[in-house]
């Protein structure tokens, strides 16, 4: 088998697990053939994902060789020089406006505020991606019905960006085999990932670049701050009193570093029963409204403990985008109250 035959072998080779192939994905970097030894580069991203194809290719193409050399393209080394928070580096000169969601606590809902809020203003025609900064649970993907795609490549080795509902999206879990694969990294890798998909993601020319944090006040956090320049930060809280504590600390941090406030969103704020209309304050009243005059923050909205956006989002169909007039309105209220809170370049 000389070097053409073989190439087009591996772009026929099915990934394992997915019905797309190995050509599709983009996945070959490049592949040599010498006295019947074989050398073949990969573009995976993740050290999960190069174990799989390269257990797949051994598989397939051990007989054929007296000697199979399989590597992984080895990735350009980073800058490391990190900016501050006072005078932040520009690694996505590419979007116009930088909006953080964060929430100092997880289950709080975050992830589903930002896919609907980016989703939102895309609506407005705006041209928006989504970076999925929640490494260690990266939601993203399901919630915008991108859970089954994988990475891929471009021809000038640009990572290739999910979209659907208008939006473009970028997440970790789209590199990992399965989605169960837990990503067992220190902060360093991490954040390292997260700066190689602002910087090597074809995100193309974008309006607003919407970043899902991960829960915390901690490394993601504070890098984020450091290589961008956000525009504006978004506050997710639940209004229970623990919520509250850990997101007072986020406002702090975000206070502290320079990030400019565009307000707070209070999920899960009340529940209507379907069939008598009575409204229940599961998780406490006023948290939300509590925080914002604390700090001096717009409340952008409050959105109900509701099984439709639930149940859309566990579907990957956001209310936003497939739920009825009333559960639209709560996320198209956010973003008009959001855009009257920044002066966004826009």
């Amino acid at each position: 088998m000389n070097t053409k035959k073989l190439l087009e072998a591996l772009n026929a080779l099915p990934y394992p697990g997915l019905s797309r192939t190995l050509g599709e994905l983009k996945l070959i970097s490049t592949v040599k053939v010498v006295d019947n030894s074989a050398s073949i580069e990969l573009l995976t991203v993740s050290d999960d994902s190069y174990l799989t194809v390269k257990s797949a290719i051994e598989t397939a193409f051990e007989k054929e060789f007296t000697a199979l050399n399989i590597t992984k393209k080895a990735l350009v080394q980073k800058d490391t020089n990190y900016g501050n928070s006072a005078a932040p580096n520009n690694r996505a000169p590419y979007a116009a406006n930088v909006i953080a969601v964060t929430s100092g606590k997880g289950g709080v809902g975050k992830s589903t505020v930002s896919v609907n809020l980016a989703i939102a203003l895309a609506q407005k025609g705006y041209r928006v991606g989504i970076l999925d900064a929640d490494v260690y649970g990266p939601n993203v993907p399901r919630l915008t019905n991108t859970d089954l795609e994988k990475i891929k490549w471009n021809d000038d080795n640009q990572i290739v960006p999910s979209e659907n509902y208008g939006i473009k999206i970028m997440s970790v879990a789209l590199t990992t085999p399965t989605s169960d694969t837990p990503l067992v990294w220190r902060s360093s890798v991490a954040v390292s990932a997260l700066i190689q998909f602002l910087e090597d993601v074809a995100w193309g020319e974008l309006d607003f670049l919407v970043i899902d944090m991960p829960p915390g006040t901690g490394d993601i956090q504070l890098t984020m701050a450091q290589e961008l320049p956000i525009s504006a930060g978004v506050i997710v809280t639940t209004p229970q009193l623990v919520a509250s504590d850990d997101v007072s600390r986020a406002i702090r941090m975000f206070q502290d570093i320079h990030v400019p406030m565009a307000g707070l969103v209070e999920n899960m704020s009340y529940f209507v029963a379907p069939d008598t209309g009575t409204r229940y304050n599961i998780f406490g009243s006023g948290g939300g409204e509590r925080l914002a005059e604390r700090y001096n923050i717009p409340l952008l909205g409050q959105i109900p403990l509701n099984m439709d956006i639930r149940e859309g989002s566990d579907n990957g169909e956001p209310p936003v985008v497939l739920g009825n007039n009333t559960l639209k309105s709560y996320y198209k209220e956010i973003v008009e109250n959001m855009l009257k809170a920044v002066k966004f370049k826009v």
